[in-house]
């Protein structure tokens, strides 16, 4: 087998496209280490299991002895990727931005190899915060303005007559350049970010550089069937999420996503999966097997085979006996009696107001066991009372009246 087929074989099953695969495997035989691009702007650092199909990707390349130059895009990010985006987005401080560049290190961290030797953090402010005008110019004019128009994003607002500012328009020319400035062989991205990675490509060549290959993966629905996963939806499992926590969301999960999910964000095999499927179609039992499955594929993935074996004895035992979870957070309150939707507001502070009231209107909210649906009936709570709210929340009471 070729060393470019010894290392393509396992990413196949979550690769959707590839450009120039041709130099990509030629690149791959010779057993030069790639500089893989993986560019983030630093807006909101909270990667999902659908970033991470990327991220795996990349730490195959790294075992394979490849680099991964994670590319923090400080710069671009006070102009903004219009990608998907139907206003111009606010601009961060410099503040927020450093604090997000914190946040994606700590979390690409928990896939990615950070060893030097296959792994280099760079900023584009040091290439872009030092050009001069004339050469920015020079850069726009190698764009012409049918490219840019070619963007779905930028003829929706045409169409809706929407404003597009021109700094927008110079963002696909920024991350284009990157790729040059980085030296970047082989890029992976999701479909909607291709169109900007072919601007790296054309750089490259005009510039002089050998253009970068370039992956795009398939993109997986979210928890709630939508197109993908969203954090503005909430319906995604964060990398950082705890082992619970992506348990339980996995097992929310409809049936017929299961198998997609099954294979982007598992390593289960090929008879594995086919397993899974047939799980599925039996329906009852073997469909909840399925899914028990693959939420502890994903979470041995993250945490360990010790850690995912015991979340699923655990969730079997919560939810097949009632019992109450072995592991619960602990919330301070101050007050032995209050009002349930005071206390809701205490213990799921994430909810909206609506959002907790719906929780009891549907009888979803048990202190100590009772069922408690009346916003505001008083509640008493002694140390130690459990609060369940929802299907995956508890909580532990710790009275703490001294304050």
């Amino acid at each position: 087998m070729s060393g470019a087929e010894n290392t393509l074989g396992p990413m196949w099953r979550t690769i959707d496209s590839v450009v120039d695969e041709q130099a990509l495997r030629q690149r791959l035989d010779t057993g030069e280490q790639l500089r893989i691009k993986y560019g983030v702007d630093l807006t909101a650092p909270d990667l999902h299991l659908g970033h991470a199909v990327n991220l795996w990707l990349m730490r195959h390349l790294q075992d394979h002895g490849h680099k991964v130059v994670f590319l923090l895009g400080d710069l671009t990010t006070q102009v903004g990727d219009p990608t998907g985006k139907s206003e111009t987005r606010p601009a961060l401080s410099t503040e927020a931005i450093e604090t997000n560049a914190q946040a994606f290190l700590d979390q690409v961290s928990i896939v990615l190899d950070t060893d030097p030797n296959v792994f280099e953090v760079r900023r584009n402010s040091e290439w872009f915060g030092s050009m001069s005008i004339p050469k920015l110019l020079s850069l726009f004019s190698m764009t012409t303005h049918a490219q840019l128009m070619a963007r779905d994003m930028f003829r929706d607002r045409i169409t809706e007559h929407r404003e597009i500012a021109l700094h927008e328009l110079t963002y696909p020319v920024l991350q284009g350049y990157d790729s040059f400035a980085m030296q970047s062989d082989l890029t992976i991205v999701g479909t909607d970010q291709l169109f900007n990675e072919m601007m790296g490509r054309q750089y490259q060549q005009r510039l002089g550089a050998r253009p970068q290959a370039i992956i795009t993966t398939v993109i997986t629905p979210g928890l709630d069937g939508g197109p993908k996963q969203s954090k503005s939806l909430g319906n995604y499992v964060a990398i950082t999420d705890t082992p619970i926590d992506k348990f339980g969301k996995i097992m929310s999960l409809d049936d017929d996503l299961l198998g997609a999910w099954a294979k982007a964000y598992t390593t289960l095999s090929t008879a594995e999966l086919a397993t899974l499927d047939d799980g599925v179609k039996t329906g009852g039992s073997a469909a909840r097997d399925a899914k028990l499955t693959v939420a502890e594929a994903v979470v041995q993935r993250y945490h360990g085979a010790a850690t995912a074996a015991r979340e699923r004895d655990g969730f079997i035992s919560v939810f097949s006996s009632g019992a109450d979870p072995e592991e619960i957070r602990d919330v301070s309150i101050n007050r032995g009696t209050l009002p349930v939707l005071s206390l809701l507001e205490l213990i799921r502070p994430e909810l909206s107001q609506s959002a907790r009231r719906r929780l009891l209107a549907q009888n979803a909210i048990r202190v100590d066991g009772r069922v408690v649906s009346d916003p505001q009936e008083l509640v008493d709570l002694s140390d130690g009372s459990v609060i369940r709210s929802g299907k995956r929340a508890w909580a532990r009471v710790r009275l703490d009246l001294a304050r």
